[in-house]
């Protein structure tokens, strides 16, 4: 048994002081200083908070490596850097790349979470995002046109082992909808509309059929306007849960409280960050193209900004420090919201009795300080 001790703890409906987390593998209580166990090993928060692990649902790699480098060392180095930013649970994500390439990646981390538990000295990969290969080619962003598919459910249903988030675009299925419908009917795969073209009537549409997620809300979709809502006002319509880049660069922080407003607990932040993550700026590549990462922005040659370098810790200051947003709110739409959207809320995204002791440490300004996985210190600032 451990506690943790002069701490602000962070639970899902607020935040509570004076108390002790006692955990072992799992959350096994918050108690007075005077109920902790004599046997307790103490930590001490040091009067900093302390949160659920952050679960991240769009990540391309980090420290130079790419999920798409399909490589085991690559998702290693990738997971353990996660750590350091509170991250205790992730989706890698791949690119609209070779088909080959992109089973390769699903392959690897297919291995890598059969193996998991506390022989795995990073965060825990939770499944896959597959953005694309199935989307638009006019809201491709800085994926490679070259390797744009129509929708394939048989490659979802095949690794829906998985695959926990598919994006694509839902214009390009059938006027039916036919793959998304088999998606959701055959699988447990979220289906998320991004890099899409569509107009509101077709993304509503696809909704009713199986669509209940949108991948970076704003980002390369249709926008809203007042005789054209696009697929921004379909999400805001209806009850998808929605990815928002909070970087400040991808979506205005103006947004964060409107957003917040109308979504909810269907919203999540996510970093969208690339191997150029924890990194100086310079040049890297994301899927075989080069990124410029420059004055804290990644940009392919041509301007078009791609991804981010964002540390989904600080992410959370950035719309906490920029809205009406209460902090444990904040702290939900990195942790609890993205555990519903997976369907694991029942044991990871909050610290509640019984859950996975997945918390993290963090100072007055979020920088993390310890990160538990599993009831495993797996990082020390």
């Amino acid at each position: 048994m451990t506690a943790i001790i002069n701490a602000k703890i962070i639970l899902e409906n607020g935040i509570v002081e004076d108390k002790a987390l006692l955990f072992t593998d799992k959350i096994e209580g918050i108690v007075a200083a005077s109920e902790i166990p004599a046997d307790a090993k103490v930590i001490d928060a040091l009067g900093g908070y302390v949160a659920p692990g952050l679960i991240d649902l769009h990540i391309h790699g980090y420290l130079t490596r790419d999920v798409c480098d399909a490589s085991e060392e690559s998702m290693r180095i990738i997971s353990k850097g996660l750590l350091a930013n509170g991250v205790t649970g992730y989706l890698p994500t791949t690119m609209t790349v070779d088909m080959k390439v992109i089973q390769g990646a699903i392959d690897v981390c297919r291995e890598l979470m059969a193996k998991g538990g506390a022989d795995f000295d990073g965060s825990t990969i939770l499944g896959v995002h597959a953005e694309g290969p199935f989307i638009s080619e006019a809201k491709k962003g800085a994926q490679d046109a070259k390797y744009i598919l129509k929708p394939d459910a048989d490659f979802v249903k095949k690794n829906a082992d998985v695959i926990k988030i598919i994006t694509l675009a839902p214009e390009e299925d059938d006027a039916d909808f036919s793959a998304i419908r088999r998606i959701k009917e055959e699988t447990d795969v979220v289906v998320s509309m991004g890099h899409t073209s569509a107009d509101y009537k077709t993304a509503i549409k696809s909704v009713e059929a199986g669509v209940g997620h949108a991948t970076h809300l704003f980002n390369v979709m249709t926008p809203l306007t007042h005789r054209a809502p696009g697929v921004v006002g379909a999400a805001f319509n209806s009850d998808v849960s929605c990815e928002l880049i909070v970087d400040t660069y991808h979506v205005d922080p103006a947004l964060y409280n409107m957003v917040y407003k109308i979504k909810g607990r269907k919203l999540c932040f996510i970093t969208d960050c690339l191997p150029a993550g924890g990194l100086e700026e310079g040049e890297y590549t994301l899927g075989g193209a080069k990124i410029i990462y420059k004055d804290n922005i990644c940009r392919l040659t041509d301007g078009t900004i791609a991804g981010s370098v964002l540390h989904l810790n600080k992410g959370i200051m950035n719309v906490y420090n920029n809205s009406d947003i209460p902090l444990y709110e904040c702290v939900n739409c990195a942790s609890l919201n993205p555990a519903t959207t997976l369907g694991i809320a029942d044991r990871k995204g909050s610290i509640a009795v019984g859950k996975d002791a997945d918390i993290i440490i963090l100072d007055s300004e979020f920088n993390v300080k310890k990160t538990i996985v599993g009831g495993i210190i797996k990082y020390e600032a």
